[in-house]
């Protein structure tokens, strides 16, 4: 798979085959990666944006997004909130 994606719930860049979810009827999932999507439903069904946006605070430090978790919070209460999953 040629094309990165950004996954609808987390934000995760998907680029690798493997980061991508899966569908019920096994295909790969354009929408959502591996860590939130499986098998066509969420890992975490009952997850809120405000859970996901806590989650997700230490990935952004620990790739360099942010250096605080002050400043990773804000980031995300910017960005997440227009993901497919949290609009709907």
């Amino acid at each position: 798979m040629e094309n990165t994606n950004e996954c609808q719930s987390c934000q995760m860049t998907m680029a690798e085959l493997s980061e991508f979810g899966t569908n019920a009827d096994g295909s790969r999932s354009e929408e959502y990666c591996c860590y939130c999507w499986e098998n066509g439903a969420f890992l975490e069904p009952n997850q809120t944006l405000e859970g996901a946006i806590e989650s997700n605070i230490p990935y952004l430090i620990e790739y360099g997004m942010a250096k605080t978790e002050d400043e990773a919070r804000e980031m995300l209460q910017e960005t997440m909130p227009v993901l497919k999953r949290w609009v709907l």
